[in-house]
């Protein structure tokens, strides 16, 4: 055992804690068994079930996601339990996402599918009963004291626990994470967070881990090879409607229904003498608005509001006070490896206007605009973006 696996044994307290394993049938939560495994561990293992109502029609992976999984903790000689979560996904998360993208926003389901299913409704089917969750998530904690009792949330609490990006910028999920709950975050443990993608591969070629030579998972969590447009058309149907173009008024096109379409978009408009951009949506009218050009400057924002601010850790105002920059923070309105700097503006109601320092493509109502210090190491939490 090297320095590095007896700091994260001494850290986390693994030794004597009772660990739940969520493996996925992929890479990386195959890498998380054998890494605890290797240091002396004999974790649990359990599979949600969240895939779609009618499988074989949908084309779902989850069979081979499972028989992945299942040869990952036979191997290791760990038991796997399967765990149904299906009703949860589609009575939470589904309609999460319905009812955002009706409404015209742009919701992110894996962001309230960690959340919801994979830290909430797990947890009370069975992650109650252990001590921490384990999962292949890219990202990374730490743990600092606490200076004044009142902000614990029990006297017995002595330290307060962080989310922290992880060295991949490409793979950093810390914006996936960003609005579980303070004691979600307590009981989640990331044994690969400290890791590049290369070196995750790597270990799983060496070791002839079953998953190894799987490609990476695109998209919603579950949804596989089933195309995002086909799962909203199943639940919303179509709507067919105008395509506008914003400088001129002028009708170039119909759209099938506006939910298909996302602010910032460029792709898949079916229009001819693009590249266009959706600027806007109007919903009561359905009309789409577009501008043409390849960059044109409609399609950029630099101040933007943001509302219900969750804090992982300690309420936002805290974090930008104890911080040495104040309200200069980084920022991520997408799942991309750039951290974007930006200050903010309380405006009351755990609502901010953010000032980015240079203008963003495809800011959308309904995107999740995560908050980090402005080193981008620590998350400080998540806000919805509004008009």
């Amino acid at each position: 055992m090297n320095l590095q696996d007896k700091r994260i044994l001494q850290h986390e307290g693994l030794s004597a804690a009772r660990i739940a394993v969520l493996l996925s049938g992929g890479v990386d939560s195959s890498v998380v068994l054998y890494e605890l495994v290797r240091q002396g561990l004999q974790p649990d293992c359990f599979y949600i079930k969240i895939g779609p109502e009618e499988e074989e029609e949908w084309d779902c992976s989850s069979e081979e996601d499972l028989e992945m999984a299942t040869a990952v903790s036979h191997k290791y000689g760990c038991k796997l339990e399967v765990i149904d979560c299906h009703r949860e996904y589609w009575d939470q998360v589904t309609k999460y996402t319905m009812d955002k993208v009706k409404a015209g926003l742009t919701p992110n389901p894996d962001v309230m599918c960690n959340r919801l299913i994979k830290f909430g409704a797990f947890h009370e089917k069975r992650g109650k009963d252990y001590d921490l969750i384990a999962t292949g998530h890219y990202a990374t904690t730490e743990e600092t004291a606490i200076s004044d009792c009142s902000l614990a949330v029990n006297q017995k609490q002595k330290k307060l626990k962080w989310l922290c990006t992880s060295p991949d910028p490409v793979k950093d999920q810390t914006d996936f994470l960003a609005q579980i709950y303070d004691w979600q975050l307590e009981k989640a443990l990331f044994p690969i967070g400290h890791m590049m993608k290369e070196e995750v591969r790597a270990i799983a070629e060496r070791e002839h881990l079953a998953p190894a030579h799987r490609r990476d998972s695109q998209g919603i969590c579950f949804l596989g090879k089933i195309n995002y447009n086909d799962y909203l058309r199943r639940y919303l149907g179509e709507l067919p409607g105008d395509v506008v173009e914003l400088e001129t008024g002028k009708l170039i096109g119909k759209h099938k229904g506006h939910w298909f379409h996302t602010i910032g978009q460029r792709k898949g408009m079916g229009l001819g003498g693009g590249p266009w951009f959706v600027i806007k949506k109007d919903i009561e009218q359905n009309i789409i608005y577009v501008s043409h050009g390849y960059d044109p400057e409609t399609a950029y924002k630099q101040d933007f509001h943001i509302k219900d601010f969750h804090a992982l850790t300690l309420p936002l105002e805290e974090c930008l006070n104890n911080s040495l920059t104040s309200n200069e923070v980084t920022i991520k309105i997408r799942h991309t490896p750039e951290y974007l700097p930006a200050t903010l503006e309380a405006t009351g109601n755990d609502s901010y206007m953010v000032h980015a320092a240079a203008p963003i493509h495809g800011v959308a109502p309904g995107q999740f605009c995560v908050v980090y210090d402005n080193r981008h190491h620590r998350c400080f939490g998540s806000g919805e973006i509004t008009i």
